[in-house]
């Protein structure tokens, strides 16, 4: 009984849970974390400066790294953290030490900026139904463990670590006008060029294919195709569209019409993201309520089969497809799917791929896991370890592979040849034109470039904009480059000429790039001192232990 109990107990609680919400179409509901400590699971964390870092301050400190992730990007760090490189053990020892130094530097908190900042972050998720405090502990504290305490402690301290950044980064914000005038030129100073191409798919047509050289190179490449792990998992699946006539009928007999209203007055105007009409948005969110509630229903069934299929002795992956067969549901069996790629004959995320790697045989199907339209349970049927297939299985791969790379050194040899060609013409006074031509090449006339400038089509095709911009900047005007290889074979450069500066556009600009250059600077220098900081305050801690045993690295607060 006591097993059973153990087994269960998490599915008991998303139960509990799923009967209680609301179906709402705008909303958050992140899952629920699995503590609020991390890794780290030592009641000795540290201290800083010979204070002691005890569980309640780290706890604390974690949730408002939580709190502080949430509000920056909307959704829960458990989801985003890989993305952004989030580390919530690092930002958490990182808020610890610089509350410390607010506090050593009696930075004072207003009650009325901590109102400011607390409406402004509340006025965010307005059109998530939680833009009141009520709403908020409601609908994104609680899922979470948290209380409105620790919303409030939150925003406090987030005043009192951009009070401590303001002032230690004062400094920073010294900038003359001459600097930033100097600085503007040189950001916004625009280049004329010119670039050639050099491409393998030129040169491809003339590679001939030899039998002994497409073995060696698959001999030499092997790693390069290396089949990763995958598995093979069988799937029930619990859609959605199974429950949308019953959810539909409960939820009008109740307030559907009451909650797709409520969700319209909250968007506003601004139901034109959803729908081009008024009618055509209340429609939608109709459908999304009854979706959302039918969504509901399917997870119930999932863990209803879930319970009955973690109860069956002994455990094996077997049980899932009788247990199916018994209830008369279709069982899929899946191609085998690697991490990356995931399953190519479901469309499925990220949570269906982890789900189906922590399989094994001790543990040979998952609890239920929902996707956006069903709720799923696998089964494992196989595991195929990473292995780099026989040459004969992939000879095509291999011989395509292999002309591409004869045509690349191709290219790249033709581009060395013509630059010398180049840079002997230009010196002679011909013009860039003339030689591509000459060479029946195509120069490629590109858009003014600048510093600043963060996209141009043309060039990124070929090139990265930033190795562009390095090269463009050093060549002088009138010359050409060296061949800059690249994947696809080489580019040249040449540089025609450098556009005056627009001086109405900078005396309209410049304001706004002072202030913007006096924030980079202030940034800079809190940065530099928070570094030192961090050097000195956290080497008695439990972060710096685990720092020393994964090796050099780290980085400025989040």
């Amino acid at each position: 009984m006591f097993g059973t109990i153990r087994k269960h107990q998490t599915w008991l609680w998303v139960i509990i849970i799923i009967v209680v919400v609301i179906a709402f179409v705008i909303y958050f509901n992140p899952s629920t974390r699995q503590g609020q400590g991390g890794p780290i699971r030592s009641e000795n964390f540290g201290t800083i400066a010979g204070e002691t870092i005890t569980r309640d301050k780290f706890a604390d400190a974690n949730r408002e790294v939580y709190l502080m992730f949430f509000t920056r990007y909307g959704d829960w760090p458990d989801k985003e953290a890989q993305r952004t490189g989030f580390n919530e053990v690092r930002e958490t020892f990182y808020r610890l030490l610089l509350l410390k130094k607010a506090r050593e530097l009696n930075i004072h908190v207003s009650d009325t900026v901590v109102a400011q900042l607390a409406r402004e972050i509340l006025r965010a998720f307005e059109q998530a139904g939680a833009g009141t405090l009520a709403e908020f502990e409601q609908r994104i504290l609680a899922p979470r463990g948290m209380q409105r305490k620790d919303f409030e402690r939150f925003v406090r301290n987030e005043v009192a670590i951009q009070e401590l950044a303001s002032l230690i980064g004062g400094s920073g914000r010294l900038v003359t006008p001459e600097e930033a005038r100097e600085t503007y030129a040189r950001e916004y100073e625009e280049l004329s060029t010119q670039m050639v191409v050099l491409s393998a798919t030129n040169y491809l047509p003339a590679i001939a294919v030899s039998a002994e050289p497409v073995a060696q190179f698959y001999t030499n490449q092997m790693p390069r195709y290396r089949l990763p792990e995958r598995v093979q998992v069988s799937v029930v699946a619990f859609p959605a569209s199974n429950h949308l006539a019953a959810a539909e009928a409960e939820l009008s007999a109740t307030n559907l019409n009451e909650i797709v209203e409520a969700n319209l007055q909250r968007l506003g105007t601004n139901y034109v993201r959803i729908a081009p009409t008024l009618d055509a948005a209340k429609t939608k969110i109709r459908e999304q309520i009854i979706h959302h509630d039918a969504l509901n229903k399917a997870r119930r069934a999932a863990y209803d089969f879930a319970t009955v299929l973690f109860d069956q002795e002994p455990l094996q992956a077997g049980n899932l497809r009788a247990l199916a067969q018994a209830r008369e549901l279709p069982v899929q069996a899946l191609a085998p799917f690697d991490r990356e790629r995931g399953p190519l004959d479901l469309d499925v995320g990220l949570n269906f791929v982890q789900a189906a790697f922590k399989l094994s045989a001790d543990t040979p199907f998952s609890s239920p896991v929902v996707e956006e339209d069903a709720v799923y349970i696998l089964a494992l049927d196989r595991r195929v370890p990473s292995e780099v297939p026989p040459f004969e299985s992939v000879r095509d791969r291999v011989t395509a592979d292999w002309r591409y790379e004869q045509a690349v050194q191709q290219a790249r040899q033709a581009g060395q040849a013509f630059q010398a060609t180049l840079t002997n013409g230009l010196a002679a006074g011909k013009s860039f034109t003339e030689l591509c031509t000459a060479a029946k090449l195509k120069p490629v006339l590109l858009p003014p470039v600048s510093l600043a400038t963060r996209s141009v089509a043309e060039i990124e095709r070929d090139l990265p904009l930033s190795q562009f911009k390095q090269v463009a900047f050093n060549t002088p005007v009138g010359q050409a480059s060296d061949l800059i290889f690249t994947r696809h074979g080489g580019v040249i450069i040449q540089v025609q000429s450098r556009l005056p500066l627009d001086e109405a556009k900078m005396k309209t600009d410049l304001p706004a790039f002072t202030a913007t250059l006096r924030q980079i600077r202030q940034n800079d220098a809190f940065n530099e001192w928070f570094r030192k900081q961090a050097e000195e305050g956290l080497r008695t801690t439990a972060l710096a232990q685990m720092q020393a045993a994964e090796g050099p690295g780290g980085a400025a607060p989040q």
